[in-house]
């Protein structure tokens, strides 16, 4: 939950990342969100619904309709036959939509048993529809009134818990029209028209008749115009993330893929400036403005189902980029973001610097076009100019600012960029490379030297160190980083900052109860000062930490501590309707437990709804190296869920489908035409 809301249209993304996140928070309760764990979010980004289970749109807390950061709609209460309907179920269908069934007991009803059904279909973008459906013997006149209302109120009034008073409505052609103070004006229009309209209360009403087993259907339009001549950008429709699909013994991997494929695709949003380019927003409903590290991750993950996420992520970034002279030269802003308990909040620009030229390297291995490595090569260079300059004369990053610490976590994505960097540069034919090589080379007998702390049971990497030399020894999953190397070619990873003592000492800590919930990966160990399950960085269990964890344990070997998360993971996700939230708190799992809700934690979010397809690629152990024309598989040897086929996914712009069998064994069955199986 490192909060970024969303700014009103029509800010181009990533411009101007906030340093703090959301607006003041209401006098008294400091950094204090509304609860939506157990809301319903329906999402098709610029626009959100957020409904209670009973789907009635109260006003009340952050129920509404959302549309760029602005609450279009907080208010659609509906009544029948002068009471509020039985809401029975309340679902989502897909990311974009919600339905609810409720029923209505009329004086008609011949006994204890409802007559008349109602159905409300919900879209993302306000649009409703209801239905109204009879199961009487006879026609029945129905009264019908829907109350509405708004307040126009930007998200970030709305989290801080701000009273924002609804709009005064006017009719407008059939329905309402609300008029905000800066020009802005949101209408709600109605099909059938209504038969009676009350502005002043922001009442529509109609008289339905119902035949005997007929249907009648109220249909809800909401719109939004902005102020001035601005247009908001509208919806992407997700069209760069093709249709893959999980099948195998555990028919539990087709949900997660299946339904993180859907979100991830709710997520993603286009850059005002430049529409052809989509990039993933980090989570609904706090993180839809800049979070350039998230989207470059979750555009990393994305990676199996092609490249066309990558490289639009990648250039709507490259042009925020920090220009001319000075030590910030290369630099990509982002927020600030808290670090728990121990540690002060870092500046997440630092780890998207680094991050780029890893995405780019890593993209090229799956068969980014090379139109697109020419237009991005440069920016990847401005990357690694920054870090070159950033870091300190003994080649450890140290952060700006008063604290000047310098972290593991980032020391270990400085080491990435360098190698995956040297590998880009080298295969570019761009000076460098061995410069780079050399760099990452003497990184890691530093790293080696000053940040492993010996102890009795095996030692462990430090948090970070102060600028005098102090080591922080507190274990949390920023250690997960210290084993994601990077992908070079062959299907090889990158050399990392551990030894393999090191690295099967981390292994062993990451697979222990201090760390491994059952549920998924702790964010800080349960024996640490400190620690608190529903911290979001100092106890919680975080999805993207995890799947990391899974994923550097798979390549470095260690199938048992990865297993053991894995299928934590995938039962968590089995509980969460396989939308797994950003986080969860991190308690022990037990026989009769299950994982617990984080109150405030985003769901959708980007990182986690891409787990899936990361999480299954390093089960089929998937390493593709499209310029050498081979891709690898590398299964895990266990097989965890048993037999498995994935299908649809992307590889050198084509269809690629590999299965692995209940022994480990993989077999690719689609793939581009010349693409041979590696070693």
């Amino acid at each position: 939950m490192d909060l970024t809301v969303p700014s009103p249209p029509p800010v181009p993304p990533f411009r101007q990342p906030s340093a703090a996140g959301l607006a003041p928070p209401a006098p008294g309760r400091p950094g204090e969100l509304p609860p939506v764990h157990d809301a319903l979010v329906c999402v098709a980004l610029p626009s959100f619904a957020v409904s209670a289970r009973h789907g009635q749109l109260t006003g009340q807390g952050l129920e509404g309709v959302y549309h760029s950061g602005r609450r279009v709609l907080s208010r659609c209460h509906l009544r029948v036959a002068g009471r509020d309907p039985v809401t029975v179920q309340g679902r989502l269908l897909s990311a974009d939509r919600v339905r609810f069934v409720a029923v209505v007991r009329t004086s008609a009803d011949p006994g204890p048993d409802p007559g008349v059904g109602v159905e409300r279909s919900r879209h993302a973008d306000g649009t409703e529809r209801i239905t109204f459906r009879s199961s009487l013997g006879r026609s029945l006149r129905l009264p019908v009134e829907i109350a509405l209302g708004t307040d126009l109120a930007d998200l970030g009034a709305v989290a801080s818990g701000r009273r924002c008073p609804e709009l005064r409505a006017t009719v407008h052609d059939s329905g309402l029209r609300w008029s905000a103070p800066d020009g802005g004006h949101a209408i709600v229009t109605a099909e059938p028209p209504p038969e009676d309209t009350l502005a002043s209360a922001g009442l529509l009403r109609w008289e339905l008749e119902l035949r005997p087993g007929t249907a009648r259907t109220i249909t809800l339009d909401v719109r939004m115009r902005y102020p001035h001549t601005a247009r908001p950008v509208g919806r992407t429709g997700g069209h760069s993330l093709p249709d893959a699909r999980a099948e195998g013994d555990d028919p539990r991997v087709e949900k997660l893929l299946r339904t993180g494929l859907g979100d991830l695709r709710a997520l993603l949003v286009r850059d005002p400036a430049h529409p052809a380019d989509l990039h993933p927003a980090a989570g609904v409903p706090w993180r839809c403005g800049p979070a350039p590290a998230e989207a470059l991750w979750a555009a990393r993950m994305a990676l199996p189902l092609g490249t066309q996420l990558a490289a639009s992520t990648l250039r709507t970034l490259a042009r925020t980029q920090l220009t001319g002279p000075g030590p910030g030269a290369g630099r990509i802003p982002g927020p600030l973001r808290d670090t728990g308990p121990h540690l002060p909040p870092i500046c997440t620009g630092a780890e998207a610097t680094l991050a780029f030229p890893v995405v780019l390297a890593e993209a090229r291995r799956w068969g980014l076009p090379d139109q697109d490595l020419t237009e991005l090569l440069p920016a990847a260079e401005r990357c690694l100019h920054w870090l070159r300059t950033a870091a300190a004369e003994n080649g450890l990053l140290r952060e700006p600012g008063p604290a000047g610490l310098q972290r593991a976590e980032t020391q270990a994505h400085a080491h990435r960029a360098a190698l995956l960097g040297a590998d880009l540069l080298e295969a570019c034919g761009r000076p460098g490379a061995d410069g780079w090589r050399d760099w990452a080379h003497a990184l890691r007998h530093r790293f080696r030297e000053e940040f492993w702390l010996d102890d009795p049971t095996g030692g462990r990497p430090a948090a970070a160190r102060t600028p005098a030399g102090r080591p922080l020894p507190h274990l949390g999953a920023g250690a997960a980083h210290l084993l994601d190397t990077g992908l070079l070619g062959g299907g090889r990873c990158a050399e990392g900052l551990l030894d393999k003592v090191q690295t099967e000492q981390v292994a062993r800590l990451l697979g222990s109860p201090v760390m491994d919930t059952g549920w998924g990966l702790r964010s800080l160990g349960a024996k640490e000062p400190g620690h608190n399950p529903f911290g979001h960085r100092s106890g919680a269990v975080r999805v993207h930490e995890t799947v990391v964890a899974v994923t550097g344990l798979a390549a470095a070997g260690y199938e048992k501590e990865a297993t053991s998360l894995l299928r934590g993971l995938l039962d968590a996700a089995e509980a969460f309707a396989y939308r797994l939230p950003e986080m969860y708190a991190g308690d022990q799992r037990t026989s009769d437990s299950a994982p617990v809700p984080h109150p405030a934690a985003c769901r959708p979010a980007a990182v986690a709804s891409a787990a899936g397809i990361q999480l299954l690629t390093t089960v089929a152990g998937i390493r593709p190296d499209v310029p050498a024309h081979t891709v690898a598989l590398q299964p895990m040897r266990g097989a965890p869920f048993g037999a498995i086929r994935l299908s649809g996914l992307c590889v050198a712009g084509e269809p690629f489908a590999v299965r692995v069998s209940r022994l480990g064994l993989g077999m690719v069955e689609e793939a581009a035409p010349g693409l041979q199986l590696g070693v």
